[in-house]
C-alpha cells in the first residue's frame, strides 16, 4: 500500500467513525438538555438538576466506545481481510448495516423519546429541526459516498477498480462520420473517389459524440444527496411545532428510519427498487396525505406526486401490464 493509499485509507476511516459518533453525541446531549429541563420542573427549587444531564452524557461516551471496541473496529477487521462471510457476494454492505444499528438507530429513537418527553410533561423546548437531523442526515450521505468511492483513485483519472466499486457508468458511444467535400462545378464525386479524397484529405473523417464522457466519482456525490433527498423533506416536516408536539413526530421518524435501511444494499441491487416502494414511496404517500388532512401544506405538493407517481408506475410496469388486457400492441 502506499502512501497515497494510506492517505486515502485513513481519510475513509476518519470519515466513517466521525459520521458515526458525532450524531450520537450531538443528538444526546440535546435530549440530555430535555431531561435537566424536566427534572428542574419535578424538583423543588434549589434541586440539583445537572446529575441527569451529566449520566447521559457520559452513558453516550461510554456507548460510543463500547460499540467501537466491541463491534465496529471487528468488524472492519474483518471487512479489510476479506471474510467471505461479510464481504462475498457484494449485494449488501456490513458498514453500512453496522451503522444503521448502532448509530442511526439510536439516533431516531432518542428523537422520538424527546418528542414524547415534552408533550408528557407541556414542554416546548427543541424540536431538534436543523443542526441534529441535519447532522444525522449528512452522516448517511457521507458513509454512502465513502462506501462508493473508497476503491476509485481520488487523484488522475480514474482506474480499473472503478468497475467494481458502487458507481454508475456512463457508456459514450462514438461513431465515425465521413464527409466529402462537393465541387461547384464538374461531376458529382462517385463512391470510390469520395473514400480516396477522405482517405487523402479531401473529405474530413469527423469524430463525434452521442454523449459526453463524465467522471463516475463525480456522479456518485450528486447521485448520493439526490438519493436521500424525499427522505430529508419528510423529516424537516416533522420539526414543524405543531407537528413535532402532536405525536406525529413517532410514525414520520419511525418510517424515516425504515426508508434509510436502503443504505444497506448496495446501488446495483435489483431490491433496491422494491425496497425504495416499500419502505419510502408508499409509506410516505400515505403519511403526507394524512399530514396535509391535518395540519395544511406543511410539506409539498411536489413530493405527493413524486410518490403517488412512482408507486402507481411501479405497480402499472411490473404487475398490471402482464395482465391479458394490457399484454396488446393493438392499441398502442
Amino acid at each position: 500500500m502506499g502512501s497515497g493509499s494510506k492517505i486515502k485509507f485513513a481519510i475513509c476511516e476518519v470519515l466513517q467513525f466521525a459520521s458515526f459518533c458525532v450524531p450520537l453525541f450531538i443528538i444526546m446531549q440535546r435530549f440530555a438538555l430535555i431531561v435537566a429541563q424536566v427534572r428542574s420542573q419535578l424538583q423543588p427549587i434549589g434541586g440539583n438538576t445537572t446529575t441527569a444531564y451529566w449520566l447521559i452524557v457520559a452513558s453516550s461516551v461510554a456507548y460510543v466506545t463500547s460499540m467501537t471496541m466491541l463491534i465496529w473496529l471487528p468488524m472492519k477487521y474483518m471487512v479489510f481481510m476479506k471474510k467471505k462471510a461479510l464481504v462475498d457476494g457484494k449485494k449488501w454492505r456490513p458498514v453500512a448495516l453496522a451503522y444503521m444499528l448502532l448509530s442511526t438507530l439510536p439516533c431516531f429513537a432518542f428523537l422520538i423519546a424527546s418528542s414524547e418527553l415534552q408533550i408528557r410533561n407541556d414542554l416546548r423546548m427543541d424540536t431538534f429541526a436543523e443542526l441534529p437531523v441535519s447532522l444525522l442526515l449528512f452522516s448517511l450521505i457521507c458513509i454512502d459516498i465513502v462506501e462508493r468511492i473508497r476503491h476509485c483513485r481520488l487523484t488522475g483519472q480514474a482506474n480499473e477498480l472503478a468497475r467494481d466499486a458502487d458507481i454508475p457508468t456512463m457508456i459514450t458511444h462514438i461513431g465515425r462520420v465521413t464527409q466529402t467535400v462537393t465541387p461547384t462545378t464538374g461531376p458529382p464525386p462517385t463512391a470510390t473517389n469520395a473514400s480516396a479524397g477522405a482517405e487523402h484529405g479531401v473529405g474530413s473523417a469527423n469524430w463525434i459524440v452521442r454523449g459526453l464522457p463524465a467522471d463516475a466519482r463525480a456522479e456518485v456525490f450528486v447521485d448520493s444527496f439526490l438519493f436521500w433527498f424525499d427522505t430529508v423533506e419528510m423529516v424537516r416536516v416533522a420539526g414543524h411545532m405543531p407537528v413535532y408536539f402532536s405525536g406525529w413526530a413517532l410514525p414520520i421518524y419511525l418510517f424515516c428510519f425504515l426508508s434509510t435501511t436502503r443504505l444497506v444494499l448496495t446501488p446495483h441491487s435489483p431490491l433496491l427498487s422494491s425496497l425504495g416502494v416499500a419502505l419510502q414511496d408508499l409509506p410516505f404517500l400515505i403519511l403526507r396525505i394524512s399530514l396535509i388532512a391535518i395540519f395544511g401544506f406543511v410539506t409539498p405538493l411536489l413530493y405527493v406526486m413524486k410518490n403517488l407517481l412512482v408507486c402507481l408506475s411501479y405497480i402499472y410496469f411490473n404487475f398490471m401490464t402482464k395482465l391479458r388486457f394490457f399484454n396488446t400492441e393493438r392499441l398502442f
